[in-house]
């Protein structure tokens, strides 16, 4: 019964965000707190499975984690073939935008760290966390136009595309090939299986398959994991070949937990970081580069990219003119896109795993950084309502 009141909520966006946002909070303060280090110690705990052995942090940000990566390509799937990016023509905009959302971060990051010698942390600001995006969005931008959503949510989704192939190829070791061609070869299984679960008549059936789908896709991110690639990729995978009917169930069922749940707890992972306790002048450049790339990145080169995809289109002529953004939409949006949080928070962890001081000096950046670009997003947003209340 409980249940049944707790998953609607858990499918709004606000509570989403405000999920995320209260997780990270406790993080940060009870790893400041007399907490700190009997928390951290039972993070960086080692917990064994078989033969697969990864401390608790690593069984969040590797196995937990990638529940929301299969929600993402689900979504993903579902936009590239019936949604928002199933033609090139709605697909071009946002992805001109989701490109400069990605190209100006990491320039600005380089431009500020490159010279101290640290250009590794380049990825990091050049994602978008699509949950507290669209959270802060339902939040402050109630009655304002819905293409401002649809825009967001496009621009979201190819951003996490460019995420995780940059996760993919910068941050994957030397693969073992026999445990990844073995991720393959399950995964290709599961295809035909999950094919046939949608084909399927009986109940029986289907609760046999379904079961039969569960250990494939279990069985791929362990096969992911031994292979040294990032373990997240197989949720990315086992998403993509999903069909329709499979994966609109599958990621309805999972929406709630993977916003409830899992995102909240690789915050609140992520976040137990001791505030290092040195002078301003003392932060390193890639904590600078951080926390310009998100906000001020983000904007300019979503901006840039979103204004230049409209005037690729107004000169095609082959967008309603109900779909079109305005300029000070698309600014609001790259607003919105400088809040990183989960993915930057993950790529912090991923691009300085050798350097714990530098990790946490990141890792507070991207929250200042997303907290920084939310405040402004949301000042955005209610002057937009405001002046589209008085208009009306």
């Amino acid at each position: 019964m409980i249940l049944s009141h707790v998953k609607p909520a858990l499918r709004s966006e606000r509570t989403g965000a405000l999920l995320l946002l209260g997780a990270a909070l406790a993080g940060i303060i009870l790893a400041n707190s007399p907490l700190g280090p009997d928390l951290l110690d039972l993070q960086h705990t080692e917990v064994g499975v078989g033969s697969l052995t990864l401390s608790i942090g690593h069984w969040i940000s590797d196995g937990l984690l990638a529940i929301f990566f299969l929600v993402v390509a689900i979504d993903l799937r579902h936009e590239l073939t019936a949604g928002q990016l199933n033609s090139w023509q709605r697909a071009l905009h946002p992805a001109i935008a989701a490109v400069g959302g990605v190209v100006v971060p990491a320039l600005v990051y380089l431009l500020i760290a490159a010279p101290a010698g640290q250009p590794g942390g380049w990825p990091i600001p050049t994602a978008t966390d699509i949950a507290f995006a669209l959270g802060v969005l339902a939040m402050f931008g109630r009655g304002l136009p819905p293409r401002i959503r649809v825009f967001l949510l496009a621009l979201a989704v190819l951003d996490d595309l460019i995420a995780i192939l940059i996760i993919a190829i910068f941050f994957g070791g030397s693969p073992d090939l026999l445990a990844l061609a073995g991720a393959v070869i399950v995964l290709v299984v599961a295809a035909i299986v999950a094919r046939a679960l949608g084909r399927a008549t009986s109940r029986e059936a289907r609760i046999m398959l379904g079961i039969l789908l569960v250990i494939l896709g279990i069985a791929t991110w362990v096969l992911t994991q031994l292979s040294g690639v990032h373990a997240t990729l197989a949720g990315v995978a086992f998403g993509l070949i999903l069909p329709a009917g499979v994966g609109h169930k599958l990621g309805h069922r999972l929406e709630p937990w993977s916003a409830g749940l899992v995102l909240p707890i690789f915050a609140f992972s992520a976040t137990l970081v001791v505030i290092p306790h040195v002078p301003l002048g003392e932060l390193s450049a890639p904590f600078w580069g951080i926390l310009a790339a998100l906000p001020i990145g983000k904007l300019i080169g979503i901006t840039l990219g979103g204004l230049l995809g409209a005037w690729l289109l107004s000169r095609n002529g082959s967008t309603p003119t109900a779909e079109r953004m305005r300029t000070h939409e698309i600014v609001a949006v790259g607003l919105l896109g400088g809040i990183g949080f989960t993915v930057s928070l993950l790529m912090t962890t991923l691009a300085f795993e050798n350097d714990l001081a530098l990790s946490d000096q990141g890792i507070l950046a991207v929250l200042l950084g997303s907290v920084v670009s939310a405040i402004a997003a949301a000042i955005a947003l209610t002057v937009m309502r405001r002046r589209t209340s008085v208009a009306a």
